[in-house]
């Protein structure tokens, strides 16, 4: 037999395995139990417009709060690391390792917990603001590697020929590189932002109080109150309205930026 023939039989029987799944599925699912429990229209219609107004728009919030201070926290953290002066090196380096090597729902059990009886202070915005501060501080970790990659991607070239026109090193760095930089990590920062919107949904660790919920905490609230599992559902949908655009920017820039290379 020939290999291309081989081959066209092996796909054929994937895609008949794949078919007699699917039939399978249709066949022994509980449709009627699965609508009743997943997909209960008047349920549903309880949400609305609460899960809109509330928990999609905290979401939002939540994650673009997250993710400019983790940004400005990176950045900073990157330059650390690439300091030439060591004690910057070493603290920007324990960070990061530390704080990646963390789960984030620890890090903000910590700070919505621990913090506050430790030292007898709690952060601004009660506990969705510990919430936020914590995924700052762990956004910031990751988003910190993303840039310094970044930085040290653009081609060295390109600060000699600053330098040499006589520009400052700082100068070189902020007119320069880091421009240059951001173009380059753009797709992984954004890649990182979609992660930070399903990362906000550790915050019900925190307890959010009804006007700060999220939209897993929304969902979760909503199934305690009517044990039906249609909440979840909605949420998942809405998770997916907000983040498949993301995604698609994703590959579109990555697309982009292997054409310009």
């Amino acid at each position: 037999m020939k290999p291309s023939t081989r081959r066209r039989l092996f796909q054929g029987v994937l895609y008949a395995i794949f078919v007699l799944a699917l039939a399978a599925v249709a066949l022994l699912a509980d449709w009627e139990a699965i609508g009743e429990n997943f997909f209960d229209p008047e349920v549903a219609r309880e949400a609305f417009p609460t899960i809109i107004t509330v928990a999609v728009k905290n979401t939002i919030i939540y994650t673009v709060i997250a993710f400019a201070g983790g940004l400005l926290l990176g950045l900073v953290l990157a330059l650390m690391k690439l300091s030439p002066v060591a004690p910057y090196r070493w603290a920007a380096t324990a960070y990061i390792e530390l704080f990646r090597g963390l789960p984030a729902l620890l890090v903000i059990f910590g700070f919505a917990f621990a913090v506050p009886i430790a030292f007898n202070w709690r952060p601004p915005g009660g506990s969705a603001g510990a919430g936020l501060l914590a995924l700052i501080i762990v956004s910031g970790a990751y988003i910190a590697e993303t840039i310094r990659a970044g930085i040290q991607a653009v081609p060295a070239g390109q600060a000699e020929a600053a330098r040499s026109l006589g520009m400052s090193p700082m100068w070189t760095m902020i007119s320069v590189t880091l421009p240059q930089a951001f173009r380059i990590i753009t797709p992984p920062l954004t890649n990182e932002l979609v992660i930070l919107i399903k990362d906000t949904s550790l915050l019900f660790i925190a307890g959010m109080a009804l006007q700060d919920r999220e939209l897993t905490t929304f969902a979760r609230d909503s199934v305690s109150q009517t044990a039906n599992a249609t909440p979840l559902v909605l949420a998942a949908l809405m998770y997916l309205i907000i983040t498949l655009p993301l995604t698609q920017l994703v590959a579109k820039l990555e697309r982009h930026n292997q054409r310009g290379r």
